[in-house]
Formats: C-alpha cells, structure tokens, sequence
C-alpha cells in the first residue's frame, strides 16, 4: 500500500510538472471551439483553456437517460445517477477539500456530472470523477439506501395536485411511450428495482463510448489529455450502443379525463406533442412558446406554458386554474411581426446564457452542431414560426381536469 501511494505521488509531481513544461500548447482563452480528442475506449474529450480562471470545471454527459428505463420499473436511470456519488460524505468531498461544487442532474436524455475546483487541485478533481464514474460501487445496501430517500421525495411530489395532473396528462398522450412515463419513477415501480437493474443499466449505458467529458478552466491541456488517458482510459466501452427508438405512441383519448384530489383546486392541464432537439423546427417552437407565454397574460386562469423539446419529439404543456377547456386561438390567432421580434430576441437572449460547455454536450447528445444552431436561430423567419404552429394546432390534445374532493367522497 505504502509502495503504491509513492508511485500515485510521483506520478502526480511528474504531471506537475509536465504542466508547467507545457504551457505553450495551452488553447487560447476565450476561444469558442475546444480543442477536442478522443481516447482508445471512445470516450470524447472537449477542452477550453483560460489561465486566468482561478478554478477548474470538469463536466460528464452519459447520453442516456429515463428515456430507457424499463416498463414498470422507472427510477432505474436516477437511481443510477444518485449512485455514482451516493454518499453526503462524496458529495461534501468536492466542497471541504476542492473549494468547489457537485451537481448530479439527471433527465429523460442523460445524466450529467457538474463539478468544480481549485485549479490547483485539477489532477484530484478529475481522478476522483473518474473513479466515480467509470466504475461505481453499486450493491444492495447502496441501492437501498438510494430507494429510501427517492421514494421519501416522491412521496411528497404524488400528493401535489400539480405534479398529479401534469403527469397523468403525459400519460394520457404518450401511453408507455417513454415520456409518459415518470422521470424519477414512482413509489410503486421503485419496490420493483433491486441493484441488479442498476448493474444491468451501468453495463449498457455508463460507458465510455457513450460519454463526454468537457473541461474549462485554469489548466493545461496537455496535462488534461494525459490524465484523462490515465484516469479514464481503462473505463470500458458497451458492447452494443443502445439507439433511442421507441414505437411511437397512439393518438390519445380525446376525451379529459377528470381526476379528484384531497385538498386540491380546480385545475386543468393540457398536453400536445411537440419536436425534438434536433428538428430543423426547434429554434421556432422555442419562439412560439415565448409567444405563447406573452398571450397567456391576457387570458385569465393559465398557469403556465412551457415546450419540452428532448431527444424524441416532446411536448407542449399548458396548465390552468380551475376547470377549462383548451383556449385554441393560442395557436390560431396570427402572429404578428412584433410578436416575433420580441420573442426571438428573447429566445436568442436566454440561449447566450448557455455555457459553451453544455452547448458542446448537446452536440453528442442531440446530434446537432453549435454552429447549426446558431444560423438556424439567425435565420428564422416569422413564416417559419407560423407554419409550425399551425402544424401543432392538428396535434391531438390530451386533458386532465382535477377537482377537489367534496366531504360525500
């Protein structure tokens, strides 16, 4: 043991100082294209150097996510995220020792691994998210005790009325097509999961070749490049990539299904099927949810609007107060010149915001480009906006009206 934690040592004083031997190779700051490599196993590298930061970021994407839980077990892809750190003591690692964070966030797409530190301490910020991710310890004690708190969180969400309806509309339109069914799991599908589905999960989709690893910050990415080599380079590869094709759902029961819940308000939410990521239509729903939004003002009891564009086509959601019917000039009415030129200058503001690294990471997720994105968002039109809506305006609408329960119930 003494004799290995020497050569750990050693090796990390010779990365030192290759680093500082090494600096002339370092990426010009600010720059918006990483220098990208790519290892043996598959596993993609992105890189953005800046010696001014003082501290590093390290992100991962696994590109999948909920999309590919089994039926009647959804949970098993979060609980496969929480398990790669599952620990308060691991996660607190990060802000004790490293001066940074952790985030772990998990979705219908992916899992991504957010995590920040001291440039001084790069080499062990990044050994310590491989370890971690390329080789997670997942037995029954660790699964259980994951199932405990995710269940005590979904507890909670399936008695609010609005996670209810929202929910029970996603249902209604997709069916068991993957969107319809619950991200983090249910109650009832996570007694179903033991550390055995999580094994199962982690051979077919915690691999390398199915990862990306973006870095910004104070460092150097030649030093980067070896130690990802070093540290990254024995995580193994999938056998066979699973590809995300579902059967498509059938066209949903028009009719709203009308639910009762202790202690709820009248409310309604309707659902309609949306693009996806990658459809050349994107950027316009993007545009016409801002719209959307900005006419909703004017409409009384609308809660909410919001598109969900993901890997496969998504969805458009609209949730009220109170027992309605869907407001369908929402879609019809004509969008004018100034509505369109407030909202893509929204839609345009709001997507700057992104960071270069996750703009990166859609990339490999979605199958998109960064530049794409950014001429298609350009070169939107308010035609482009308007064909689109008329397009979703012949979606089939799923309802769900919630009702409180009277004390005869």
């Amino acid at each position: 043991m003494k004799l290995r934690t020497l050569f750990r040592n050693l090796s990390l004083v010779t990365m030192c100082l290759v680093f500082l031997a090494a600096g002339a190779h370092a990426q010009r700051p600010g720059s918006g294209v990483p220098r990208q490599e790519k290892l043996l196993n598959g596993l993609k590298v992105l890189m953005w150097s800046d010696p001014a930061a003082s501290d590093v970021k390290v992100s991962i994407r696994v590109h999948s996510g909920s999309a590919f839980d089994p039926q009647g077990k959804e949970g098993v892809m979060k609980l496969l995220a929480e398990n790669i750190f599952p620990t308060p003591v691991s996660r607190s690692f990060f802000s004790e020792d490293l001066n940074g964070n952790l985030e772990v966030i998990s979705n219908y797409d992916y899992i991504q691994i957010n995590a920040s530190g001291k440039a001084s301490e790069f080499l062990t910020l990044f050994e310590t998210l491989a370890e971690a991710v390329s080789n997670p310890t997942i037995d029954k004690e660790t699964t259980a005790a994951l199932k405990k708190s995710l269940t005590e969180q979904l507890v909670r969400l399936e008695k609010d009325p609005d996670y209810i309806a929202e929910h029970a509309a996603l249902k209604r339109l997709f069916g068991t097509f993957p969107y319809g069914r619950p991200q983090m799991g249910s109650v009832e599908s996570l007694e179903r999961i033991d550390f055995a589905d999580l094994l199962f999960a982690k051979e077919r989709f915690l691999s390398a070749d199915n990862a990306t690893v973006a870095i910004t910050g104070n460092f150097n990415t030649d030093l980067a490049f070896r130690a990802a080599r070093r540290y990254f380079g024995a995580w193994l590869k999938s056998e066979k990539r699973v590809p995300p094709t579902f059967r498509q759902p059938d066209a949903p029961d028009a009719r709203p299904l009308e639910m009762v819940v202790q202690g709820a308000s009248p409310q309604s939410s309707f659902v309609l099927r949306g693009v996806a990521r990658n459809d050349p239509d994107y950027f316009a729903s993007m545009v016409l949810a801002d719209i959307l939004k900005d006419r909703s003002t004017k409409i009384p009891g609308v809660r909410s609007i919001a598109h969900h564009a993901r890997v496969l086509p998504g969805f458009v959601m609209v949730n009220f107060s109170g027992s309605t019917g869907f407001p369908f000039n929402l879609l019809g009415d004509r969008i004018t010149d100034a509505e369109f030129s407030r909202a893509r200058s929204q839609v345009a503001a709001d997507f700057g915001k992104r960071s270069l690294m996750d703009q990166w990471l859609d990339v490999d997720t979605y199958r998109t480009t960064v530049a794409g994105d950014n001429l298609a968002l350009q070169n939107l039109t308010v035609a482009d906006v308007q064909r689109l809506a008329g397009r979703l305006a012949k979606n089939p609408i799923a309802s769900v009206l919630i009702r409180p329960a009277t004390s005869a119930q």
